[in-house]
This record gives C-alpha cells, sequence and structure tokens, in this order.
C-alpha cells in the first residue's frame, strides 16, 4: 500500500510598495497608501484572489486589518501565523504557531494556493521556496524609513517578468514569476 502524497501548498503575493520598498510606516500606518486607493483603475486584485483558497498572514497584517471599520477580508479564509495571539482570538480566522502548522492546516483543507501577506510571512515563504508568484504594485511615494517588503533570505530568488502595468496616478504595477 502506498502513501497519499501530501498536496504541495505555494503561495502568490499581492502587495502594494512604496518607491523606495516600504509597506508599512515604521509604526505600521499605511494611510499614505489608502490615500492613493481612489482613481488607480483595475488592479486584478478580484482575480488573483479567486485564485487562491486562503490567505495566510502575520500577526501585524491581521491586526491592521482589524483597525478598519469593516473587516477587509469578508468571505475569505484567513489564516493568521503568529506565536502571540490568542487562538481564540476572532472567530473569522485561524490561528496558527508555525508555518509547518499553517501549511499542514492548508493541506489538510485541501487549499492548494494561499495569498501570502505581511512582509515577514512574504519573506518566510520565500526563504522556503513557497511563493510561486509576486504583484507589487508601487506607489509613487518615498517614505524615507518604514517596514520593508523583504526582509534578509540567504539564496537569490530569480524572477521572470511576466507584465508590468501603468494604473491612475502614476502607479506601477509589476507581476513576475518565481522561476526557482
Amino acid at each position: 500500500m502506498t502513501a497519499t502524497p501530501v498536496p504541495t501548498v505555494t503561495g502568490a503575493v499581492f502587495i502594494a510598495t512604496s518607491l523606495d520598498g516600504y509597506i508599512a510606516r515604521t509604526d505600521g500606518d499605511i494611510e499614505w497608501l489608502l490615500s492613493r486607493s481612489e482613481d488607480i483603475g483595475e488592479t486584478g486584485y478580484d482575480d488573483f484572489i479567486a485564485t487562491t483558497g486562503a490567505i495566510a498572514m502575520g500577526r501585524n497584517t491581521y491586526e491592521i486589518g482589524t483597525t478598519f471599520d469593516d473587516w477587509p477580508y469578508t468571505g475569505q479564509r484567513v489564516m493568521v501565523l503568529s506565536t502571540q495571539l490568542d487562538p481564540d482570538v476572532d472567530d473569522r480566522v485561524t490561528v496558527h504557531r508555525s508555518i509547518d502548522e499553517l501549511l499542514d492546516a492548508a493541506a489538510a483543507e485541501n487549499i492548494h494556493r494561499l495569498y501570502a501577506d505581511g512582509g515577514r510571512l512574504i519573506t518566510s515563504f520565500l526563504q522556503r521556496g513557497l511563493i510561486t508568484e509576486l504583484t507589487i504594485t508601487t506607489i509613487p511615494v518615498i517614505l524615507g524609513s518604514g517596514l520593508p517588503l523583504f526582509g534578509s533570505i540567504d539564496h537569490d530568488v530569480s524572477l521572470e517578468l511576466q507584465r508590468s502595468t501603468t494604473l491612475g496616478q502614476g502607479i506601477v504595477q509589476t507581476v513576475y514569476r518565481v522561476t526557482d
């Protein structure tokens, strides 16, 4: 009798960054991004999210989401990676203590593609070779400091440009496929 193979879970990224590579100010503030979100045109977010089975995010990204009047992930399966959050903190999410636990839970739910969100989580997924695609929307603002999109990775991650699109307000969206 042969063992049933565990389904492979991968991640894809859809994120905005300042021109100098920050996803938020040092204190987590993203008002610089939200103030530029109108009249930019079609971003492809709905098509992207339709290709994913769940959203995986870190604690900081989750906590920013809770500050909005309306939960921005309504109707989505949300998995939060955190060693600090109480597992029963919010019935809209499930909290996982490790990446392995999160990936095992996704595989058990037959989720093959996660929307990876949050700088540290994205970096961790890249480190493990789990990211297959990055959609990076660059906002024409230089913050000078903040929370970087990417942290330290111990190997090169080669990318292939899929497309680059200019949206409204001078915003540029670039889609890359990870080639290794």
